[in-house]
């Protein structure tokens, strides 16, 4: 197998020299041991995760800024607990630096349980939840060091995850989408919406379903990027002795490339870091918010997305000329009470 670019020879795997030696976690990825440093067990699988810290460095300050419920918050410190400890097990391949990684995962995803499941509900609900989860909790993490079976872990941390996930779905259609808000939503009302002058109505309808059409946009980009970052994650289980073999061939950097673990936590962490934004968003909409709020993605595949107030997006100029036509039509619904509403729009109402 040729290759045309420069490139020097992959170095030997040195188990037996690495500073954390020996390995004593139950997982050793397709990364070779210590090829690299003598002071990183598997170094790209390390170094992905920095992008998992900065992510959540980025999401606990906008939350602490711009005023977003506590509870996400503790999502993103859990995020970024997660990466931390992910690059400290990536780093020493310990058993103690594994729990830290898989267990967060854990935790966090029971986290966003709670916070998906326990909004409008009553206090007694809340507290019975809490008490569910934290006991869920506690029997994962006893049950996994007890069994200490990857397979476990891995499992527990899907079906949660897709349990707030549709649940997420679901209260986002329900309580957004104009046609099943009124029939269908559980979320609180403080203005009855037929109190509103009808271009007001129709102005409002307009927003909420731009509104869902950028969620599901977010939910489809976010849920793709996550399931990707899985699937080369499986090929890399899959065929790592292939995978070895054809990273010594190209040699390195190119060979860095290769590394499907490493390609997971960049996935994943942009996958999940999209979840936490757009729950924050479902739930500044879900408190009638959407006024005060907008989500700042100036596009789509080059950017991050973050939920800021209205003010401080408009300080931008592309955002600015992005808001002119909604803007417009908000405030001449406002003057003209008696303009004619197209037959589009009374179907949105």
């Amino acid at each position: 197998m040729g290759f045309s670019l420069p490139s020097f020879k992959y170095p030997p795997a040195r188990p037996e020299e690495g500073y954390w030696a020996p390995v004593t976690s139950t997982i050793n990825w397709c990364e070779e041991d210590y090829y690299a440093t003598i002071y990183s067990a598997e170094i790209v699988n390390t170094l992905t995760n920095l992008l998992f810290i900065a992510l959540g460095i980025k999401g606990i300050r906008n939350c602490l800024k711009y005023d977003h419920d506590s509870v996400f918050l503790v999502a993103f410190i859990g995020y970024l607990l997660v990466g931390s400890g992910s690059f400290a097990f990536h780093s020493t391949l310990k058993y103690p630096m594994q729990l830290v990684d898989e267990l967060n995962m854990i935790y966090t995803a029971c986290l966003m349980c709670y916070a998906t499941f326990s909004f409008s509900q009553s206090r007694i609900i809340r507290q019975v939840l809490a008490g569910g989860l934290l006991s869920l909790a506690v029997f994962i993490t006893l049950y996994y060091h007890y069994l200490q079976d990857p397979l476990f872990h891995q499992n527990a941390f899907a079906i949660i995850t897709a349990v707030v996930l549709f649940r997420s779905m679901y209260v986002m259609e329900v309580n957004i989408r104009p046609s099943l808000k009124a029939k269908y939503g559980t979320a609180p009302v403080r203005t009855d919406p037929m109190s509103l002058p009808k271009p007001l109505r129709v102005a409002n309808a307009r927003r909420d379903q731009a509104i869902l059409k950028e969620m599901w946009l977010m939910v489809a980009l976010g849920l793709s990027i996550f399931l990707s970052g899985f699937g080369i994650w499986a090929l890399d289980n899959r065929y790592c002795s292939t995978i070895r073999r054809w990273r010594h061939q190209v040699g390195l950097p190119w060979g860095i490339l290769l590394e499907g673990h490493g390609w997971w936590h960049l996935m994943t962490g942009i996958g999940s870091y999209f979840y936490i934004v757009w729950a924050i968003w479902l739930r500044h909409c879900l408190n009638e918010r959407q006024d005060e709020y907008v989500l700042k993605w100036p596009s789509m595949f080059l950017s991050i997305p973050e939920v800021v107030p209205r003010i401080e997006a408009e300080k931008s100029s592309s955002y600015r000329e992005s808001l002119n036509g909604y803007n417009n039509g908000k405030t001449n619904g406002h003057a003209n009470g008696k303009t004619k509403v197209k037959s589009e729009d009374r179907k949105a109402v």
